[in-house]
């Protein structure tokens, strides 16, 4: 058989082969505008994380209250049951059972709750309207991630979490370990938050058919 030949065919099968086993472009890619929200959203939550030190410091002044570390923390987690606060929901790494649908409704749901939180201690201390509204416009590009992607919402996530609560702190002490407590909470998940929207931003579904 001419060489020629023989080459020609090699190449044939071989580019057929690399085509079954090279990625295949997907309509289930995410666009552009989800990435661009993941990232406005990361870089809000930088600058939550920023003003956390100083929120805490103008609001809560109460001895043995500070964002280190401290001998308290029993004490203040049976505190937290008291006073009725609850657990921000859990992120893990995207996988085959936490879905990307999952990831961001957690975000969301997350989100409104810490939101629904600083607006009940909001009505009795002063200093925590900035960061409530921090929060509110964070929910607007988580919301517009969710609507870009087309993900649906999570019934349960949202009702696990909600804002709407018997949460009503009284007394000055009370207000500021409430305080404490929730910008403690906030800053923990933020940094979840933070390796979450890097993990969604790089994010690329399995394309159907692709081997």
């Amino acid at each position: 058989m001419n060489t020629f030949i023989v080459i020609a065919i090699l190449q044939h099968f071989l580019f057929a082969v690399l085509v079954q086993s090279a990625p295949i472009s997907s309509p289930s890619d995410l666009p552009p505008a989800f990435r661009e929200a993941a990232e406005r959203a990361k870089t809000l939550v930088d600058k939550i994380l920023s003003d956390i030190p100083t929120v805490h410091t103008t609001t809560v002044n109460a001895e043995g209250l500070t964002l280190d570390p401290s001998t308290q923390i029993a004490n203040l987690q049976m505190m937290m049951t008291t006073l009725g606060i609850p657990v921000a929901p859990v992120l893990k790494p995207l996988s085959e059972r936490f879905t990307l649908e999952i990831c961001v409704n957690r975000m969301s749901a997350g989100t409104k709750l810490y939101q629904g939180l600083l607006g009940v201690l909001s009505n009795k201390l002063s200093g925590l309207s900035d960061l409530k509204a921090d929060l509110r416009d964070l929910l607007t590009h988580i919301n517009k991630m969710k609507e870009v992607a087309q993900l649906g919402s999570s019934g349960a996530d949202d009702q696990n979490h909600s804002p709407d609560l018997a949460f009503s702190p009284h007394g000055d002490y009370d207000v500021q370990v409430a305080v404490h407590l929730t910008l403690t909470q906030l800053r923990s998940f933020c940094h979840d938050l933070i390796r979450s929207l890097r993990a969604v931003a790089s994010y690329r579904p399995r394309a159907t058919g692709a081997r």
